[in-house]
Formats: C-alpha cells, structure tokens, sequence
C-alpha cells in the first residue's frame, strides 16, 4: 500500500522502518523535518504537508503525543481532513483519551473515510520486528480495512469494540506498566543490592510469582540504570506516563470510580517533574526512586543529628 505516517518521534519512525521492510511505499510526514531522519534513512519519502501526506497515501498512520495534537493533526485548518481525505483510511495509533477521537470521527463521517484507533503496547525494537499488540477501536469495516496493514505492524491485534474501547484497553495496560516501574522501586529499596548483586536481585524478581515479561525483556537496562550506567535513550519518560496517568484517573472518575494506586503513582511522579526530572525513562524510574528515598533518608539522618 501507499501509506503515510504522521509524526515521526520513535515509535512513527519504527513503525515507517517496519512498513517498509513489509514492501510498503511509505511517506512521512513530521513538524520539522530533522526529526524526520531516520525514517528518510530507511527509504521513506518526506512530504512536507499534511495536505500532500493525505492525498498521496492510501491509508495514513498518526502517532501523536496527546489529545489536543491528534486534534490538531486531523482538524486543523491544514490538517490532514483538508486533503483529499475521501474514502480514505486513518489509523490513529496515538495513547489518547477514549473521547479524544470523537470530533475526528464526526468529521469522518462526512468524508466516508474509514477511522481506525488502534493504541498499542509494546518497546520500539518489538514495533520494528512487528511483534506489538494492538487494541482496535471502531466500526467493524474500519478494522476489516485495516487488518493487514495492522497484523504488519502487530503480532497480535484485537478489534476490542467501538471508538474509545482501544484507548481504555491501551490505558488500562499502562496502568499495570506505570504502577510496575514505582513498585518495583519500592520493591528494590527493601533489597540489600551490595549483598546479593544487581543483576541476581533482578533475576530473582523475574523468578518470582509477579513473573513480569519487562523484568526480564528490559533487565540489562534496569540494571544498568540502578548501577548508575547509561540505560539508553528514553522511550516512556515520566512526563509521559504522568500524562496517561491523567487520562487514567479521569476516564475512572467518568464512571463514578477511583484509582487509587494509579493517582498515588501519579503524585510520585509529579514530583519527578517538579524537581526537573521528567526526562527520566521508565527503565531508569526504579534506580532514580531509590536515590531519591536515601537522599531523604540522608536528610532526616542530619536533621536529627543536629
């Protein structure tokens, strides 16, 4: 297929690296085009317009950071809905509120082009080998039209209901992966690390009844970041989290229910941010959260001394 990709942060590009090794012809599209690169290194071809993305491609592909960009991708006076969107496809792989579609979705309508969210979970190496899972929302012929270009993309995809049902499923597993990174901080504060090793703790936690797959897909990283070694580029950041963490509780508190993990993660986090480190990836949270626990212990320590 012809298809095009908006935006182009790490996971647009994995997913343009992926597309291409498929066969696709892909154009890409991104507000500047430098952070286009990579995926212009790989052989996708740079369109400098939404306009010129949408009437080229068969079906586009947006990755956006949040409601208000996806908005503005689709619905602004040069978005992509002011091209020759008729009868087009658009797969909307954003994390976004389950409302956050319903705007774009009335402006589809009118256009008879089909509309697709398909949030989805997994690293940039498991996009870049199509081995994600994804969470279709939307009407059923949306998903017929869009399962092959999916299944490229995803090692399982799963048409999970109407509009809004793919962003509450990808919520709801980011859920489990936020409150895993601060629990497992905690967890690793109750360990004697200098006693029984970095990387035999970690082992050992994989082992246990919790079984999480990320231990032990992500473990050199985690231990590299409690060792105080580089673990890598950033790829859910705390900001990020602290985002989906926000629609989490908000989506909970539309039906009259609470989070409370979720929320109290969301203060943990917030308090990164406002000490400026929201830059602080996933992977890396556990060893930040442990530093920051003995820096306070350190503190109560002098203050009683005094």
């Amino acid at each position: 297929m012809r298809v095009g990709i908006a935006g182009t942060g790490r996971m647009g590009t994995a997913f343009a690296q992926r597309l291409l090794v498929r066969g696709h012809e892909v154009r890409v599209w991104n507000r500047t085009v430098e952070h286009a690169g990579e995926a212009r290194a790989a052989g996708a071809i740079w369109t400098s317009t939404l306009v010129e993305l949408a009437n080229a491609s068969e079906a586009v592909i947006s990755s956006m950071l949040d409601d208000a960009a996806v908005e503005r991708l689709y619905l602004s006076g040069d978005g992509l809905l002011s091209g020759n969107s008729f009868g087009r496809l658009f797969i909307d792989m954003s994390t976004v509120s389950p409302g956050a579609h319903d705007r774009t979705a009335a402006a589809m309508a009118l256009r008879r082009a089909d509309f697709l969210e398909c949030p989805v979970s997994g690293s940039i190496s498991t996009a870049r080998s199509g081995m994600l899972v994804g969470f279709a929302g939307g009407e059923d012929a949306a998903f017929v039209r869009g399962l092959s270009l999916l299944s490229d993309l995803c090692r399982r995809v799963e048409h999970v209901g109407a509009l809004g049902a793919g962003a509450r499923m990808k919520l709801a597993a980011n859920l489990l992966l936020t409150v895993f990174w601060q629990s497992l901080g905690e967890a690793l504060v109750l360990v004697d690390t200098g006693a029984t090793g970095t990387a035999r703790a970690i082992d050992l936690l994989a082992d246990s009844n919790i079984s999480a797959g990320i231990l032990r897909a992500r473990a050199v990283e985690i231990i590299a970041a409690l060792e105080a070694k580089t673990s890598g580029a950033a790829a859910f950041d705390v900001d990020t989290m602290r985002k989906d963490l926000r629609y989490m509780t908000q989506e909970a508190a539309a039906q009259g229910a609470s989070l409370p993990l979720a929320s109290r993660t969301l203060e943990c986090f917030d308090r990164a941010s406002r000490r400026g480190d929201g830059g602080v990836d996933g992977v890396a949270y556990p060893g930040y959260w442990i530093a920051q626990q003995k820096a306070a212990a350190k503190i109560t320590e002098m203050e009683s001394a005094a």
